[in-house]
């Protein structure tokens, strides 16, 4: 369902993300991991039409990011780590607005969002202006604006930032409900104990290029490290060394 193909993006002289190549299949929730600066961030960027690459290709859902865009971005809801939200408007007119992107509208969508506002409790904040919600519940309304026009594909970023253990934990079961009906995320965070429980595949990018790719088991053994955690596993293979030399440093 999403499919990179030799995806290339230069800021000058800086490379953040060099021939990448990396498949998504439908029914998987794929975590995205790096160190920062890895290119993370970059990718979904280019995966959601927020920018352009300098080469290679997107599609999403059989269609291409830059050449079908309209097509594509149907088939996607976007998370980003940093949203923006237009403060003014109430949580319902929020959401009201975004499905309009998606030409959407009239009682399935104001059904839709009674659903969406209940689900994450927000119901009795629906008349008020967004510049009175909190941080969490501005991530709630953005994971609902994600979904309101029941995308195929979620991309998303950092996605549990702010959120407090209830919604966490609702987040991390609709995740799983969702790739479990056939559809597909592509996940990007820091929280490596939330990837290994979640994630089916994981790809592991450093300096803009693929260090290791697969299910756990895969990963363990291109790390040659048994039974080991995805936390040792990911500091051996981005150059964990650094982690006992900061240990060295302040002991000496």
């Amino acid at each position: 369902m999403i499919q990179l193909k030799n995806l290339t993006k230069k800021y000058g002289d800086f490379t953040a993300l060099g021939a990448l190549n990396l498949t998504v299949p439908r029914g998987v929730l794929y975590g995205l991991l790096g160190p920062n600066g890895a290119g993370k961030t970059t990718a979904l960027r280019i995966i959601a039409g927020i920018l352009q690459p300098s080469s290679g290709s997107v599609s999403v859902g059989g269609f291409d990011v830059q050449a079908e865009s309209e097509r594509a971005k149907s088939k996607l809801g976007y998370i980003p780590d940093r949203p923006f939200i237009y403060e003014k408007l109430t949580g319902a007119e929020f959401l009201r607005f975004v499905a309009g992107l998606y030409g959407q509208n009239g009682t399935d969508v104001d059904r839709r969002i009674d659903e969406l506002l209940e689900v994450w409790e927000l119901t009795t904040w629906r008349d008020e202006l967004l510049e009175a919600y909190s941080h969490g519940m501005r991530q709630k309304l953005i994971i609902s604006s994600a979904l309101i026009h029941r995308p195929e594909v979620i991309v998303v970023d950092e996605p549990l930032v702010g959120l407090d253990p209830k919604a966490a934990r609702l987040l991390k079961d609709l995740f799983r409900g969702f790739v479990a009906r056939g559809g597909t995320i592509l996940m990007s965070t820091h929280t490596l104990e939330v990837a290994e429980a979640l994630c089916d595949r994981i790809a592991i990018i450093q300096a803009g290029q693929i260090r290791a790719e697969g299910t756990m088991d895969d990963l363990r053994e291109e790390a040659q490290s048994g039974d080991a955690r995805l936390e040792e596993i990911f500091l051996k293979l981005t150059g964990g060394d650094e982690v006992q030399e900061l240990l060295e440093v302040l002991g000496s």
